[in-house]
């Protein structure tokens, strides 16, 4: 499994990425939007943990534009946030997350929102 890790802090990207390649996978960091589209025009990554707030474009563009792209529609695209709120949540899904992971995160939790169970 390949997963991508977007986030504009280099702290939040290295916590998830040390326990996906502990768990066997491959864990590719990024730390923008910008850059996060060019790997995934280029590259095919299973699941994408995708901060909604950097400068530049949003987690919310990223994931309107990833999902415009070939092979946007299969990969799995998890909002990374610490501002989630109720009433957020259901325009992240109209964004096109499949999920959401509140930092800070556990283990357990990043592990249940990769996989999908």
């Amino acid at each position: 499994m390949r997963v991508l890790i977007v986030d504009d802090n280099p702290i939040n990207r290295l916590l998830p990425g040390a326990w996906i390649t502990r768990s066997g996978w491959d864990a590719v960091e990024c730390p923008n939007g910008v850059e996060a589209l060019k790997k995934l025009s280029a590259e095919r990554f299973d699941v994408i943990l995708l901060d909604l707030s950097m400068p530049g474009l949003s987690g919310i563009e990223v994931c309107r534009r990833l999902r415009a792209l070939p092979n946007g529609k299969g990969v799995r695209v998890i909002a990374y946030t610490a501002h989630a709120v109720p009433d957020a949540l259901e325009g992240l899904t109209a964004a096109g997350f499949d999920e959401v992971l509140i930092k800070p995160i556990t283990k357990e939790a990043l592990m249940r929102v990769v996989t999908g169970e």
